[in-house]
């Protein structure tokens, strides 16, 4: 009977999923998620949304990665609330970092058993007690685990909500601690309200998680959209292995669903450092020690900020990439770390942090050995093909930091971010300026 009831609640989801796509209602706009490998179907565990420019998000699940949003009234609308039903809602936020809120709703006063395991099945963190008519609220806070099973029993039913970490904790015990119960009538209004508010032009954050692999995908939707994210890394960019540009080939690399250049850029006429570049219709470049054998050969040009974005100062903007490509932004940036970091994954806050952040995402993207950065070259794995080196940079009319730091820019225009990877450490830095006419590597990334 179970597995009856299961087939028809999959089958009415899959009915109102294609009716949304064939039938939108207006002022909807419909976003659809699947996964791939370089061809292959990837079976996705759960999405992620973040909106980036209101700081709210919300998580689908299996079996229908649908998000609709309803741009009138600038949120998603939540299902229908029944009084008597026995209710598990996904905890918040997810993927949490520390501390995540897990809320149960029960129609009576009931005894309840609450289990959260890991994918062993082990427990780890469990409450068995009364629970008052209403929305129970429990605090969770993680292990060292990446995901958990929380599963809730009210009577003689069960139901189980998966959990996603991005804790790098390895020390801290699992806890669940009961909070408070908000009763009925507040749990009705509850259910009445928008927790993901949505403004045409806001940029979205998707992020799509496997049971071991995440995938990031930024956009601002118009209209109706099928989001595919790719999970093929270390590989040629599906479809554009290559690309031809200012008389020089460039061979790309895929990392999750980025397109990202594989050499920095090396385009434009050479100047020497003493010299400013200029606002003068020619591309123009610092090359180490004023020699273009080591643009060619080595690490690729060096620009300053307003040189690379071609005097047009707009975030993603193509700057002095070629059509079809553009300047990276500082949250591209941020996706790519987490994307490569092995303990903060995509959308952590660990990204927003200035200085040297995360784990070993410095480490992950530069280039293996010491013929091109200076030892020890700490930590240096070149797990994804990203291929860093160090290219130094130009300040002050001067080159340095040959060997042992590789800068690159993001297309940040307040703060002009760069990233920063270094000879002897595994971490990445953030820092921004653009004083004493900086100029530092640039890699061009897909649309």
């Amino acid at each position: 009977m179970k597995t009856k009831n299961y087939q028809i609640i999959f089958l009415m989801t899959l009915a109102i999923s294609i009716s949304l796509k064939l039938y939108p209602q207006p002022g909807t706009i419909i976003l659809g998620f699947s996964g791939d490998n370089n061809g292959e179907p990837v079976t996705l565990e759960s999405v992620w949304v973040k909106n980036l420019t209101q700081n709210c998000d919300t998580t689908l699940y299996p079996p229908e990665f649908t998000l609709v949003i309803d741009t009138i009234s600038t949120g998603i609308a939540n299902p229908a609330y029944s009084g008597d039903d026995f209710t598990v809602s996904q905890n918040f936020p997810n993927p949490f970092t520390d501390q995540t809120t897990i809320s149960v709703y029960i129609p009576v006063k009931e005894n309840i058993e609450i289990r959260v395991t890991n994918l062993l099945g082990q427990l780890v963190a469990d409450f068995r007690g009364e629970a008052g008519a209403g929305c129970n609220s429990f605090l969770f806070t993680t292990g060292n685990e990446r995901t958990y099973l929380c599963s809730v029993k009210f009577k003689n039913e069960i139901k189980t909500i998966r959990m996603l970490s991005l804790s790098n904790n390895n020390i801290r015990q699992c806890k669940l601690n009961y909070q408070a119960c908000s009763g009925v009538e507040s749990y009705k209004s509850a259910q009445n309200k928008n927790y993901f508010d949505f403004d045409a032009g806001d940029q979205l954050l998707f992020a799509g998680h496997t049971s071991s692999e995440e995938s990031g995908i930024l956009d601002s939707p118009t209209a109706n959209q099928d989001y595919v994210f790719q999970f093929a890394t270390n590989i040629p960019c599906i479809g554009t292995p290559t690309v031809d540009y200012g008389g020089q080939t460039y061979n790309t690399i895929q990392i999750y669903s980025q397109c990202w250049f594989k050499e920095n850029l090396n385009v434009g006429e050479m100047i020497p450092a003493a010299q400013s570049q200029t606002n003068n219709n020619i591309i123009e470049k610092y090359c180490p020690v004023d020699d273009e054998y080591y643009c060619n050969n080595f690490a690729g040009a060096l620009y300053q900020w307003s040189e690379m974005m071609n005097y047009a100062f707009e975030p993603q903007g193509q700057g002095i990439c070629p059509d079809g490509w553009h300047i990276p932004t500082d949250t591209d940036w941020k996706v790519l770390e987490g994307s490569v970091d092995s303990n903060y994954g995509i959308g952590n806050p660990e990204w927003d942090n200035i200085d040297w952040r995360g784990s070993d995402a410095g480490g992950n993207l530069k280039q293996t050995g010491t013929t091109n950065w200076m030892p020890p070259n700490t930590g240096a794995t070149d797990a994804f093909g990203f291929s860093a080196l160090p290219g130094g940079y130009v300040v002050q009319n001067e080159y340095w930091g040959g060997e042992w730091k590789g800068y690159f820019w993001s297309s940040h225009t307040s703060g002009h971010y760069f990233r920063n990877m270094d000879w002897n450490q595994v971490m990445i830095q953030r820092g921004n300026g653009v004083g004493g006419g900086l100029a530092i590597s640039v890699r061009c990334v897909k649309d």
